[in-house]
């Protein structure tokens, strides 16, 4: 009999990027139900429905993803909706968790929690050492009360939630939008527009300089899956590959992999974010056996591969 073979467990979430993979992983440990409802279903901003989803539900294991979350430019228009969001969300899911004796909640935070100028690889002790970088601070601070929740319901209440820190996913899936993407879907599809269109260059934001650790989407949903069998501290836990890159690299890499071969302008009047981003993830490998697999030319291929498709 496996951990999950007579759990419900509860994904919010779980039809979006990392969800969706997640889902489908769990799948294959035999729970006794997984519960992935949609927005459109259970707007997890209103009580009421946040209170019908557990009554419906009645799950043994909430994993909380669902979220407002989108790229640099994203972040800057919405600052309060993500944290208003975000915050309410997180809070209520929490909250109603306890209330209905959910056995144990996993809490995705996010590497934006961190303080704009933390040292390099980002330590979990270093959480609280300073301020967020601004253009995703309100979203990650939002997301970070979620550990501020998870310590105290488990002080006052012996309250069984865990807080992971993963860094930005990549993968097939991922969200192309023009408006709303990370950093590789933005770069995967101007370099295959621009190579479909036969234009000769492609502008990216920022001047290139800063540096970002990725982790592959499967990868990150088998963390989840380990921590959730095995982790019940209260300590926060980074979750990542262990490695940077310069944006200019990537951008370098990607239009190599893509065959764009036009000159790549950086649009230095737009923000850069946070100056450098790259985790210790040994407390994940010692705390619960996760380290990532995937390597990253590997992720990368099978992603461009997979956009590809929705292209044509």
């Amino acid at each position: 009999m496996s951990y999950w073979n007579t759990k419900r467990v509860l994904v919010t979430g779980g039809n979006g990027f990392l969800g969706s993979h997640l889902v489908s992983r769990l799948k294959d440990q035999s729970p006794k139900e997984i519960i992935a409802p949609r927005s459109k279903q259970y707007d997890l901003v209103d009580q009421s429905n946040v209170v019908r989803l557990y009554e419906d539900a009645r799950p043994d294991i909430v994993i909380h993803l669902a979220g407002r979350v989108g790229g640099i430019g994203a972040n800057r228009a919405n600052p309060g909706k993500f944290f208003y969001d975000n915050l309410v969300m997180g809070a209520q899911m929490m909250e109603f968790a306890r209330r209905f004796g959910v056995e144990k909640f996993v809490a995705l935070g996010t590497i934006c929690a961190y303080p704009k100028f933390t040292p390099v690889p980002f330590r979990e002790e270093d959480l609280w050492n300073g301020y967020p970088e601004e253009t995703n601070a309100p979203y990650g601070l939002a997301k970070k009360m979620l550990l501020v929740q998870a310590q105290a319901y488990r002080q006052q209440y012996n309250f069984n939630a865990i807080y992971l820190l993963p860094v930005n996913l990549y993968g097939p899936g991922d969200n192309f939008a023009e408006n709303t993407s990370h950093a590789i879907p933005a770069i995967i599809r101007k370099c295959l527009e621009a190579v479909r269109d036969k234009s000769g260059k492609i502008v990216l934001w920022g001047t290139g300089e800063p540096t970002r650790e990725f982790l592959y989407v499967e990868d990150a949903a088998e963390a989840i899956q380990l921590a959730a069998e095995r982790y019940n501290k209260s300590e926060p836990v980074n979750v990542g590959s262990g490695s940077e890159i310069r944006i200019k690299d990537l951008a370098t890499l990607i239009a190599r992999m893509t065959g764009f071969t036009g000159n790549i302008v950086w649009d230095t009047a737009r923000p850069d974010g946070q100056p450098r981003r790259c985790l210790d993830v040994s407390k994940a490998e010692s705390y619960f056996g996760f380290r990532a697999r995937t390597n990253f030319e590997d992720g990368l291929r099978r992603t461009i591969e997979w956009y590809r498709k929705q292209l044509n």
